[in-house]
C-alpha cells in the first residue's frame, strides 16, 4: 500500500467537553491500566477523586495520545514518555516567544 492508498483516521477534541476514562481509552487505543498508570505518573492530570469521578481535558487527551504514540512507536517507557511530551511543550513555548519577539 503506497501512502496514498493509506486512509487518515482521527477525532477532533473540543477543549471545551471532558472526557471520561473509557473515552480516553477508545481515543487512545488503549486500556484501562495504561491510562490509571498515566495519571500516577503524572502524564495526565484528571479532574476528579476516584477513577469514576476522573474528567480529563482535551489537552490532557491530546497528552495521552502523544504519550501512546511515543511508547508504541519509539518502544520508551512511560516516564521516558512523559519527558518527551515536557520537552515538547517547552520546545512549543518557545517557538511561540520566538514569534511574539519577531
Amino acid at each position: 500500500m503506497s501512502w496514498r492508498d493509506e486512509i487518515l483516521n482521527g477525532e477532533v477534541l473540543d477543549e471545551t467537553i471532558e472526557y471520561d476514562i473509557e473515552a480516553v481509552c477508545r481515543i487512545c487505543h488503549t486500556d484501562r491500566d495504561m491510562v490509571v498508570e498515566m495519571v500516577s505518573q503524572g502524564v495526565v492530570d484528571p479532574r476528579g477523586r476516584r477513577m469514576q469521578e476522573w474528567r480529563f481535558s482535551g489537552v490532557a487527551v491530546r497528552r495521552a495520545q502523544v504519550a501512546t504514540r511515543i511508547q508504541q512507536e519509539l518502544g520508551v517507557n512511560l516516564a521516558g514518555a512523559a519527558l518527551a511530551l515536557d520537552l515538547l511543550e517547552e520546545l512549543e513555548a518557545l517557538r511561540q516567544r520566538l514569534k511574539r519577539l519577531d
